[in-house]
């Protein structure tokens, strides 16, 4: 047999190699979750009396949050620096920094004196920690999604670029889940001591699990395709804003509604639920806990299901869901009722799952295979910073720190407008860019004897 005849993906992609890229971007991205969402779910209860402690109750929340914002804030450097290396040394490299560098300064964050111990030091240590985590995730993003997607048919990429998608939900889960146990089992004053401290501790095993798992994997076929081509770009950076500036604006937009959407039903309404609800911390973390769940199962489903309808079209259906989910939430939820803020953040995650599965396909699928995670992780850190990082912020200072939702809801139906404009402006992807490098490495490699 010749390697003369073009091959079609499947056949020129190795499934095992395939599964195994799968199994380290989503186990990766979700012990990097964790640990994100650890601070994410700390700093709305216990950070603020740790670390900026007041006699407002509000303002040392607004500290907490804003300390949160720092996380999205730093992304950008991440996608920046990691981005343009991932183009350039390959996926895999950049991948294991970035596990570690989140890893590590989440751990410190464990063993981090509090205000009482060393006064506004320790406010000044955890922003500088909170900044190396969001570098981190900056840069982890746009290899994740690359690593499952580029060793899988293109045709299909919905689905295997969810890989990545799972670990935001799978890491929250994880995250919650500990901080739930904690709580359950803890007084209140020694959970406020050091039951706090034992779930960001406990990163160090999980980190050590998943650098195992991506130190046994080779890079992606495209990459490496790209490089015996000497087909990589020197500056990726300077390229993705002189001729793809559409593609990237698009990305950004598109990530807004998710990110801010995601922002309320995670972060801020485990603060509504305890001031305003009148529910305890546990109850209101095992409703996250429970909606999260879900998403383990809605995200691959849409992202599979993107593979079979128009990617865009999926969306933006999610996208214009959102917009009046965002007021009926509100309505839904009544004091004291942890089974009806269940239900709520379910449905409300659901929405946010037929955006968020489809995503990281639809964001790459912008951008050309040889500038592809400069790309992604700009489109990402920018939103980032736009959607995620100022929504806690400004659901605390739109609704008087709870006081009134419907700003709130006006604001995440605003974000999703904005994603239904980036969607507009974005295009289908085109398998046959994936294709052909493809089917070099399988040629390279003897991937196929059919080939």
């Amino acid at each position: 047999m010749t390697h003369d005849r073009p091959a079609s993906a499947e056949e020129a992609i190795d499934s095992r190699g395939l599964h195994k890229a799968f199994v380290a971007s989503l186990t990766g991205t979700s012990l990097e979750w964790y640990d994100f969402a650890v601070y994410s779910a700390a700093s709305a209860l216990v950070l603020p009396a740790l670390f900026f402690p007041s006699a407002d109750q509000f303002t040392s929340t607004l500290l907490a949050f804003s300390t949160y914002a720092v996380g999205y804030v730093s992304r950008p450097v991440g996608g920046v620096v990691f981005g343009r290396l991932g183009d350039i040394i390959g996926r895999k490299r950049v991948l294991v920094i970035t596990l570690l560098l989140i890893g590590v300064s989440t751990f410190l964050i464990g063993v981090l004196p509090t205000y009482v111990d060393i006064g506004g030091t320790a406010a000044l240590l955890l922003v500088l920690l909170r900044f190396a985590q969001g570098v981190g995730v900056g840069g982890e993003w746009g290899g994740a999604v690359l690593l499952s997607s580029e060793f899988g048919d293109p045709r299909h990429r919905g689905f295997w670029a969810s890989a990545a998608q799972i670990g935001p939900p799978a890491g929250n889960l994880l995250a919650n889940g500990a901080l739930a146990a904690l709580t359950a089992s803890l007084s209140s004053d020694a959970f406020l001591q050091w039951g706090w401290r034992v779930a960001f501790l406990f990163s160090a095993v999980l980190v050590a699990f998943g650098l195992w798992i991506r130190l046994k994997l080779e890079d992606t076929p495209v990459f490496q395709a790209l490089e015996s081509r000497g087909d990589r770009s020197e500056a990726p950076v300077r390229e993705v804003f002189t001729t793809q500036l559409r593609p990237l604006i698009s990305g950004i937009l598109s990530r807004l509604g998710p990110d801010v959407q995601y922002a309320l039903l995670t972060v801020f309404s485990l603060t509504y639920a305890v001031q305003h609800l009148q529910l305890s911390r546990n109850a209101a973390l095992v409703a996250v806990l429970i909606g999260s769940a879900f998403q383990l199962v809605t995200i691959p489903l849409a992202g599979w299901l993107s593979d079979r309808i128009r990617r865009r079209t999926l969306y933006a259906i999610a996208a214009a869901g959102t917009i009046v989910y965002s007021f009926v939430f509100f309505v839904i939820l009544q004091p004291g009722a942890q089974g009806l803020l269940i239900i709520a953040l379910i449905v409300g995650l659901t929405f946010h799952s037929f955006m968020y599965g489809p995503q990281a396909a639809y964001v790459i699928e912008q951008f050309h295979p040889r500038l592809r995670y400069t790309g992604a992780s700009l489109a990402y850190t920018i939103a980032g910073v736009f959607g995620g990082a100022l929504a806690p912020l400004m659901f605390t200072l739109v609704s008087s720190n709870g006081a009134v939702w419907w700003p709130v809801a006006v604001y995440v139906a605003v974000a999703c407008v904005l994603t239904l404009v980036g969607l507009a402006m974005g295009r289908e992807g085109d398998p046959a860019e994936d294709e052909a490098y493809l089917r070099q490495y399988a040629a390279e490699h003897h991937a196929s004897p059919s080939l």
